[in-house]
């Protein structure tokens, strides 16, 4: 069966990146319509090495005889187009924060809760998770299965491109820039990001949480376990891709160091590279470009009585958000789900 594919927010990071992995897996599409704001209309973007698709306004579309539409054009937008699309019988599996905490929406890793999906019937919609998250639950997930977790503490170092393509042109423009003593013009962060760390990424919440780290912490929750504490520090880093997170895990009994690294290595969408030797570890430089999430640093933790520490890193752009979404149009596919319901 083949299926005819709508991609929403085709002209930004993630639907650029979303069109370029539907074509390398070969996705299961008989159409792929490339939608996006009425500025983008009649514009072209590729699919794949020889086909160009034309832009089409997302505003006048109508999804109806559309089965999958694959939505990444931020979240007051998805607030309004996915339900659309999703009553004219379309399934919508959206990259934006907009519905993934909607208790009658599924939030989906393809590795860790495929069964979530069978849920989605209520609204036709399906939840990406964010891209902090996606990651390290991946990785956390077979140390689960061994023994369950307790608490996970987490500091991030997220690249510039989870806020999109302006986020990497502040970037480049301001590691130009300061070559010539320019002073940084700063609209996409708060503070210099050239050369520099910023300890916020999204809105402050009343705690002092930002509301990032707020998301690890109930995303993971509604994902892998209702039971476990996270507590996140995230933190927006001078990188192009790829996000990486140094990950304390405490957990509820004893577990080695031997044991997990045998569990990441059997595990789906994880590669472990851990030598214990110079450049024995996967940078975000490393993972740019690639599927897995990877693991390095896998040591014991002995401040908790169970403990384990690891770093992960992972393409924001692919796991973090275009491909985790395609695997769940392909899980679905799998389990027999994608059957068009009448609008």
């Amino acid at each position: 069966m083949a299926y005819k594919v709508a991609v929403v927010g085709a002209t930004g990071a993630v639907g650029r990146e979303i069109l370029k992995i539907l074509a390398e897996r070969n996705f299961p599409a008989s159409e792929v319509f490339a939608l996006a704001s009425p500025r983008s209309t009649g514009q072209n973007v590729s699919f794949g090495d020889k086909t160009v698709l034309k832009i089409k306004n997302l505003e006048t579309f109508d999804f109806t005889g559309v089965d999958i539409a694959l939505f990444s054009p931020g979240a007051a937008v998805s607030a309004i187009h996915a339900p659309r699309a999703a009553g004219q019988g379309c399934v919508v599996i959206d990259n934006t924060s907009q519905f993934r905490m909607e208790p009658d929406v599924p939030l989906v890793v393809p590795e860790v809760n495929p069964q979530a999906l069978k849920r989605f019937r209520k609204r036709n919609i399906i939840a990406n998770p964010n891209c902090s998250t996606i990651q390290m639950v991946v990785a956390l997930k077979p140390l689960h299965d061994i023994v369950r977790i307790k608490r996970v503490v987490v500091s991030t170092y997220q690249s510039v491109s989870g806020a999109g393509k302006e986020g990497m042109d502040e970037l480049f423009n301001q590691t130009k820039g300061s070559f010539v003593h320019d002073m940084p013009t700063m609209e996409q962060f708060t503070k210099p990001i050239s050369f520099n760390v910023i300890p916020h990424i999204d809105k402050f919440m009343e705690d002092g949480a930002t509301k990032e780290e707020w998301k690890m912490a109930v995303e993971t929750r509604k994902i892998l376990d209702p039971d476990i504490q996270v507590f996140a520090t995230c933190v927006r880093v001078p990188v192009f891709i790829g996000h990486a997170e140094s990950v304390n895990v405490e957990f509820e009994g004893p577990i080695t160091v031997a044991q997990a690294s045998a569990a990441l290595k059997k595990a789906p969408g994880v590669g472990l590279f851990d030598k214990r030797e110079d450049a024995g570890y996967i940078t975000p430089l490393d993972c740019a470009g690639e599927d897995d999430v990877f693991v390095s640093r896998l040591r014991r933790d002995p401040t908790v009585p169970h403990g384990l520490a690891f770093w992960c890193v992972s393409d924001n752009l692919r796991k973090g958000a275009a491909l985790n979404a395609i695997q769940i149009a392909e899980e679905m596919h799998r389990q027999g789900l994608l059957v068009r319901q009448p609008a």
